[in-house]
């Protein structure tokens, strides 16, 4: 089939990941997945919730929100409506669950981390890319947390990143932009870790139910495009992850020959490393 934008089915788009885009913020990166543009900034505070007050373990929580003009057609601020949507509040608990998946909140100690995810621009898969950018923060975060001496050991396990997958005409397509996920058949989006374990898997058959089949190709999929956006976390973070010292995050020997997360060829002009 032919897509919008040329890519093959089994192609991400073009992906950049840029850390400590946001000055003013603890840690942050900006993800751009295509069209698709998202920050995500982490605040720390020196306190938990009233949950987890006396039990020495910490909290990673996340907000989700749209600019206004993140879509062709402008959305209002939730806040004037006084309460997150429905959609709003499904996607930051997803965000939150799928970093706390891979998090050591003991680590923490009794301290929280909130991670903000905004959309700046939206075409399709602004959870999964708000996701794989707001790990890569956090990570960020975990860094700068250690080098202040405010934690005792590295406060994060494995990678976690999500990708969208569907058949659209009847086959399956990876990282579907707004045009692909409206007249898919089939959507699912899938969160996983860098060593491949499942998180969170939603999917929808949008008109005819899909096959046992079609379920495993969408999986196996999907995991193609996670690990080509694993390496694109380790290539922003660079030497970050030599430091973190954890086997599971340390950054592959790419050598001359970079990996292409696009195609699997050639590595694009993005992925940036952190900006000092």
């Amino acid at each position: 089939m032919t897509r919008r934008d040329g890519r093959r089915p089994d192609q991400l788009r073009p992906v950049e990941i840029t850390v400590g885009w946001q000055q003013t913020a603890y840690a942050s990166a900006l993800v751009e997945l295509g069209r698709t543009k998202v920050i995500c900034a982490v605040t720390y505070e020196d306190r938990v919730p009233p949950f987890l007050r006396g039990s020495g373990k910490g909290w990673v929580t996340s907000e989700y929100a749209m600019l206004p003009g993140a879509t062709g057609e402008r959305s209002a601020r939730e806040v004037a409506k006084g309460r997150p949507g429905g959609r709003t509040h499904e996607i930051q608990r997803l965000i939150g669950r799928s970093l706390r998946a891979v998090a050591d909140t003991e680590a923490f100690g009794e301290s929280t981390l909130w991670v903000d995810c905004d959309v700046l621009q939206a075409d399709g898969g602004t959870r999964c890319a708000s996701i794989t950018g707001a790990w890569v923060a956090l990570f960020a975060a975990g860094h700068r947390l250690m080098q202040e001496k405010r934690v005792k050991s590295f406060p994060l396990r494995d990678h976690v990143a999500a990708v969208s997958v569907g058949l659209v005409d009847g086959t399956p397509c990876l990282d579907l932009h707004y045009d692909e996920d409206v007249r898919a058949e089939t959507d699912m989006n899938v969160v996983m870790t860098g060593l491949g374990g499942l998180v969170e898997v939603q999917g929808t058959a949008e008109r005819e139910p899909f096959s046992r089949e079609e379920l495993d190709a969408l999986l196996d999929l999907a995991g193609q495009g996670i690990q080509a956006l694993v390496k694109a976390q380790k290539q922003a973070l660079g030497p970050m992850l030599e430091e973190a010292a954890i086997p599971p995050l340390r950054r592959l020997a790419l050598g001359p020959a970079q990996l292409d997360l696009s195609d699997g060829r050639s590595l694009p002009s993005g992925a940036r490393g952190p900006n000092r």
